[in-house]
């Protein structure tokens, strides 16, 4: 939780006001007694009217007093609260935008979503009840104890037992149930997950009538949740009535004793009628307290899963600018003949051959974190620019993997990936990603218009620019159809387009960047064949010396490609033309042969 209060940096003034007021108001809150102790002694018992007018006028006074400094006090306590939580907020999620492809698969999803909502509003909720209730009610706890040995010692020694012993049933309750808490957080992931899952994944649930599985499925999650917060729930239920029990057995003791000591004439009436308002006031802070503490409880055991997302770092470094700098001044000298830098000189290789290659994978091996075995080995590739590479192999060959380390998205555990020539880890983050237009094998759209989604390869793009797109991506038809065309609302991942739909605007904002490098990862497979070919034909037609990577799974998608890969178990299988592996190589046959009559294939 410490870490984490670096957010309230910026709200000092209202952290010191809340508690402020809140004291203020419980030091005229434990006048009260005193006043009605006075009323009674001196009005009532000799029948002073007057007395009791005026003194009934000053409660009234203190009560508004009181009310006016509980209202500044909260109003202090949830404006520092919300800012907290709000800072909170954009950092954690500047923080899982920062981590790399290997740690958001570690955390998971729904956990992350679950900390990012209901774990910073739990925190929110505890720093509010904190600033408001954490100074107060000990303060009128040992306040109200002080008070009545200003009245009478020894009736005062019942508050000296009574206080310790609360203070032990509410500190051990809230010590058993922080631990059950963090696993009540836990459960609420694993339901959140689930029900995620099932959301998103409900046409295909129905699709399969798996309808009865996954209900039984998210009941036993949420089973194990409610077992969880009944456990917890009935050990910090236990609070209040423990409580009340002592409270009320020291009452009993307290008018006891009081009335022994007004028969003894050690104490008046009024006086007893005090000490009871004391105890009374004790009662209802610890029951507040014990309420508090279970609060702060749930917070802390929140905000201890909140630091764990603070404390995972990124496995990926990226360069700042001055280092970019340097570097890019280094591979210049590198290019007219220089010395290479870092670690292209130790390749062997002149960097000024390296300068022509739009990528290359130099003995690269990837391993992803947790994974038994390797997913990529030994991947040896040169790309020069300009060139169209197609990509081909079986379900789980690393087709993906391969091409998702051209823009950083996973680093090569072993080996180095270059972009024009140069080390991917020596780029900026920016620097590299607008060279880079990839589109992802799920085709992904936000809320909003089909501009607003075009205009993430390229904000400032003219609408020319955007119907170009449109038209290379073989999408200029259907949205010519809709209304509002450019401006034609899209639902949240495009749910109210087809797939292929999706497909294709989700290439046309890669086309919209101009990228140097085209990555199309199996991000046609919902388009008919001639779509297809005809999106081939356009790609092909990209100014200047584009140089695209085609994944796919069909052979007629990527054989006319200057060159292909064919990879199996995450090695390469087979490298050429079309023609080169169509006689050369058993994978690619296999694959070919599947999906063309072996008299058309040759034909063709």
């Amino acid at each position: 939780m410490k870490k984490l209060l670096i957010y309230l940096k910026d709200y000092k003034k209202e952290t010191v006001f809340a508690p402020l007021f809140k004291m203020l108001e419980a030091t005229f809150e434990l006048f009260v007694p005193l006043v009605m102790a006075a009323i009674i002694d001196k009005g009532i018992v000799p029948a002073d009217t007057g007395y009791v007018l005026k003194m009934g006028a000053i409660l009234v006074a203190l009560g508004l007093i009181g009310l006016l400094c509980s209202i500044t006090a909260q109003y202090f306590a949830a404006k520092a609260a919300v800012g907290f939580s709000t800072g909170l907020k954009h950092a954690l999620f500047d923080h899982i935008q920062s981590l790399s492809f290997t740690e958001i698969d570690t955390l998971g999803t729904s956990t992350l979503i679950t900390r990012m909502t209901s774990d910073v509003n739990q925190v929110q909720n505890g720093v509010n009840m904190v600033l408001r209730l954490f100074l107060r009610s000990p303060f009128i706890v040992f306040g109200a104890m002080i008070m009545a040995f200003t009245i009478d010692v020894k009736a005062a020694m019942i508050f000296v037992v009574t206080i310790p012993l609360l203070a032990v049933v509410v500190f051990g309750i809230m010590a058993l149930t922080m631990p059950m808490y963090k696993k009540v957080q836990a459960g609420l992931d694993a339901v959140l997950g689930a029900t995620r899952e099932n959301l998103t994944g409900a046409r295909v649930i129905r699709a399969f009538h798996k309808e009865e599985e996954e209900t039984e499925r998210f009941e036993e999650k949420n089973g194990i949740l409610t077992r969880l917060q009944l456990v917890v729930g009935r050990i910090s239920a236990l609070t209040n009535p423990v409580t009340y029990i002592i409270i009320n057995t020291a009452t009993i003791l307290l008018l006891y004793t009081g009335a022994v000591r007004v028969d003894n004439g050690s104490i008046t009436q009024g006086e007893v009628v005090a000490l009871v308002n004391y105890m009374s006031q004790i009662l209802v802070e610890l029951i507040k307290l014990a309420n508090l503490i279970i609060t702060i409880t749930k917070a802390l055991a929140c905000a201890n899963r909140i630091e764990a997302v603070f404390e995972v770092e990124s496995s990926m470094e990226w360069r700042d600018t001055a280092d970019r700098n340097q570097l890019t001044g280094m591979d210049n000298i590198a290019a007219d003949g220089g010395m290479a830098s870092g670690t292209d000189a130790l390749a062997g290789q002149n960097a000024a051959d390296r300068i022509d290659l739009a990528v290359e994978f130099d003995h690269v091996h990837l391993t992803y974190g947790g994974a038994g075995a390797e997913s990529l080995s030994d991947i040896h590739i040169q790309v020069p620019k300009g060139q169209t590479v197609g990509i081909i192999g079986g379900t789980g060959s690393g087709k993906s993997s391969l091409v998702n380390m051209i823009p950083r998205f996973y680093d090569a555990t072993a080996g180095t990936v270059r972009v024009n020539g140069r080390d991917v880890k020596t780029y900026g983050m920016e620097e590299l990603r607008e060279r880079i237009g990839i589109v992802l094998q799920k085709a992904v759209l936000f809320r909003g218009t089909i501009r607003d989604n075009l205009l993430w390869g390229n904000g400032s793009a003219t609408d020319e620019e955007l119907w170009e797109a449109l038209r290379l991506a073989q999408a200029k038809e259907f949205v010519e159809t809709k209304e509002g065309r450019l401006d034609a609302p899209v639902a949240q991942e495009g749910r109210n387009l087809s797939g292929g739909q999706r497909q294709r605007l989700t290439i046309a904002r890669a086309l919209v960047a101009k990228p140097e490098i085209l990555i199309l990862d199996d991000s046609a497979s919902a388009l008919d064949y001639a779509t297809d070919a005809a999106l081939r034909r356009a790609i092909k037609e990209l100014p200047g010396e584009t140089t695209v990577f085609i994944v796919s799974q069909r052979a007629s998608s990527i054989q006319h490609a200057d060159q292909i890969i064919v990879l199996e178990d995450g090695e390469i299988a087979g490298r050429g033309t079309h023609e080169e592996l169509l006689a050369a190589c058993e994978v690619y046959q296999e694959i070919y042969y599947s999906q063309f009559e072996k008299q058309n294939a040759v034909q063709t």
